[in-house]
């Protein structure tokens, strides 16, 4: 009995963790007007779930939260931009299509390969400390060479996809922490087995 209600305080626990963060994320988006607001906020939410998983579990989670977003504002606000021209571009691709379907599926494999290494950014940005152009460059290396966590990372959009469409309301409370869980999970296996293998090559 002891054991079952222990499993259900900490599945309550996690909820309102990530319920939290959500609200925290959408308070510190609006903060920054959205456009400005939105990439601290999404490296910040990072940094708590990331501290999460790697076995730091009781850490001060506004307070983290809040010194993240303050201290990479200007920095991450460079990653947004760069995501916001990427959007625009694939954007202008899929109205080319339209005009030019011959490029269909070259042009889909771009956007494809482009949208999940975006993906990897913040991850990356929020696991290594490398200069900004080597996040892009980091990221797109790991995604190509991680295939499993791809396949992990989609799995688990599909299946949050399936649960909030029946669920909508659970979008506004875990939209954006439960996406960013599955991201960074996902991206830590990953990372893990660079490590290991850099490890590995060194001992040789």
């Amino acid at each position: 009995m002891n054991t079952k209600m222990n499993s259900l305080y900490t599945i309550t626990e996690w909820i309102t963790r990530f319920a939290y963060v959500n609200i925290l994320w959408i308070g510190f988006s609006l903060l920054g007007l959205v456009l400005f607001g939105i990439s601290p906020a999404t490296v910040a939410m990072f940094s708590v779930i990331r501290k999460w998983i790697m076995g730091d579990s009781d850490i001060p989670v506004f307070q983290t939260f809040w010194l993240t977003y303050k201290q990479d504002f200007l920095r991450s606000n460079g990653i947004g931009f760069v995501i916001a021209l990427i959007a625009v571009i694939i954007y202008v691709d899929l109205n080319y299509i339209k005009i030019n379907p011959s490029f269909q599926i070259p042009i889909y494999l771009l956007i494809f390969t482009v949208i999940m290494t975006s993906l990897y950014l913040f991850p990356v940005y929020v696991h290594y400390n490398v200069p900004f152009l080597q996040l892009f460059k980091n990221a797109f290396f790991i995604m190509m060479v991680n295939p499993m966590a791809n396949i992990m990372m989609l799995i688990g959009f599909v299946a949050a996809f399936v649960v909030m469409r029946f669920l909508p309301a659970l979008f506004i409370f875990f939209g954006g922490s439960i996406s960013a869980g599955i991201i960074m999970a996902s991206c830590y296996l990953a990372f893990n087995k660079i490590e290991k293998k850099r490890k590995e090559a060194q001992a040789l």
